[in-house]
């Protein structure tokens, strides 16, 4: 089958990706920029790749005509703490009207469970979103899912974070709602067993995992399998503000993400039924195994995706390919190079920087730097990496985004995701005289920008002069 998958840079979209080419499918990925797609050129060869924003006008001839299935997944609630409804709508609409010329004759939709009668602001928009494709010329497929357990999900990574660093939580009485987690491999087969499945045409199913337990016996399981003494105090008078402030600061997660997330953690999500269970006679993975499983792929270093290498997980916003030529006009540099004798070594250095490899050199200050940054609302130094070695343009790097990632040119450009009065760019390049150029440029904004460049000169002499001789030498 030819088969069109939107969200193809999202967590879900990456995973699900390699499963549909291994299973014999043609696919068309849809991305809002071409750069974006961050998969291994052999996976590349076997792909098309059509770039379409569906926030924008619609382009009807985008898409190839001889489409059999589409995959919905595309939502925007982490982009924004008011108008994401809106967004998502909009969005809805136009690939409803770039389908429509096409053969397409079946749309999966990945949203969430929808049974509580007041629903947060998210699930609201999951199922107006819903009801949008059911208007659509296809037949629509929905799979309605709580959270999701994975390395690399949004859920667990939060869950990860609080559990392996507070040894003791104050927590708010959402911790009381109850949820029904489900295993991202559960997620996966169900998104590829309704493929074509005339069964699920215009049918809404929900899915779940074996276990209904409340956040609060969620994370007291994470830390018995972790072996992690944790002890959870309740209280009833943490506002939803206070919650979401609570969740920023302790995880990787953005303000934004948190407020949403706060917000939806207020409604039960428990499935109503087991009929796609039984449909596809699928044995749903345990809480607890779906723990383990996540934790393998950690260990293995084969984390596929993650959510924060996604544009919503910091402040940039714009297209990758506006910063890949770094400005000399209006802007301040600090430059060093030095020779190296094994390039291959240094360039392995190089593509290994950050997460828990960290910066090489004054690590107590670039973490004070992460420190400071999240306390002004910026990203931090959480996000790490998704992988010790490999890097993808546009990856999340710490408080960086990557622009360009080219072993053979052998330059790495990191764009700065942290709070500063300006812009900032990091480069690594190797030249054909094996001289390593490390190049740190601001564009600053107003006096304000001068004014921080030149209060961090001090710092910028001893950190970028100690790290480029550490990359080369270590």
């Amino acid at each position: 089958m030819k088969i069109l998958l939107t969200g193809a840079n999202g967590y879900i979209g990456m995973r699900l990706l390699p499963l549909l080419l291994e299973q014999g499918h043609q696919v068309v990925c849809s991305v809002r920029n071409v750069n974006r797609l961050s998969v291994s050129p052999d996976i590349l060869k076997k792909i098309d790749v059509v770039e379409i924003d569906f926030l924008k006008d619609v382009e009807i001839d985008k898409l190839p005509k001889d489409i059999d299935a589409a995959y919905y997944l595309i939502h925007s609630m982490s982009a924004s703490t008011s108008d994401f409804d809106e967004k998502e709508e909009l969005s809805v609409k136009n690939f409803n009207a770039y389908l429509a010329p096409t053969n397409c004759k079946q749309v999966i939709y990945l949203g969430g469970i929808v049974n509580d009668k007041n629903l947060s602001k998210h699930l609201w928009s999951r199922k107006n979103v819903e009801d949008i494709l059911y208007e659509g010329t296809s037949k629509l497929t929905v799979l309605r899912a709580a959270i999701i357990v994975g390395s690399g999900s949004a859920s667990f990574e939060i869950i990860r974070d609080l559990c392996e660093k507070l040894p003791v939580m104050i927590t708010p009485k959402w911790v009381k709602t109850r949820c029904q987690p489900i295993a991202i491999r559960d997620v996966l087969t169900y998104l590829t067993g309704v493929l074509g499945n005339e069964k699920c045409y215009n049918e809404s199913f929900d899915i779940g995992g074996p276990d209904i337990l409340t956040y609060k016996e969620m994370m007291q399981q994470y830390s018995k399998f972790r072996e992690l003494h944790l002890t959870i105090l309740d209280v009833p008078f943490m506002s939803p503000k206070l919650s979401s402030y609570w969740l920023y600061f302790v995880t990787s997660t953005s303000y934004k993400l948190a407020l949403n997330l706060v917000d939806s953690m207020r409604i039960e999500v428990i499935t109503k039924d087991k009929r796609l269970q039984e449909i596809l006679g699928v044995t749903p993975i345990p809480y607890l195994k779906a723990i383990e499983l996540a934790f393998k792929k950690i260990k293995q270093n084969q984390v596929v995706s993650s959510w924060k290498d996604s544009m919503i997980s910091g402040r940039f916003r714009k297209e990758l390919k506006k910063y890949v030529e770094v400005p000399d006009q209006g802007c301040l540099k600090d430059s060093q190079k030095i020779q190296v004798e094994n390039p291959d070594k240094v360039l392995e250095n190089i593509w290994s920087i950050g997460g828990k490899r960290g910066w090489y050199y004054g690590t107590f200050l670039w973490k004070l730097r992460g420190y400071l940054d999240k306390l002004f609302g910026g990203v931090g130094l959480r996000r790490g990496r998704t992988h010790p070695t490999k890097i993808y343009e546009g990856d999340s790097l710490d408080f960086w985004r990557v622009i360009l990632a080219d072993k053979k040119e052998r330059r790495l450009l990191l764009f700065a995701e942290m709070r500063v009065p300006g812009e900032a760019w990091l480069e690594f390049c190797i030249d054909e005289h094996n001289v390593l150029h490390q190049t740190a440029t601001f564009r600053p904004r107003g006096l304000w920008g001068r004014l921080y460049w030149y209060t961090m000169l001090p710092f910028h002499y001893f950190i970028f002069a100690g790290m480029i001789k550490k990359i080369a030498t270590t």
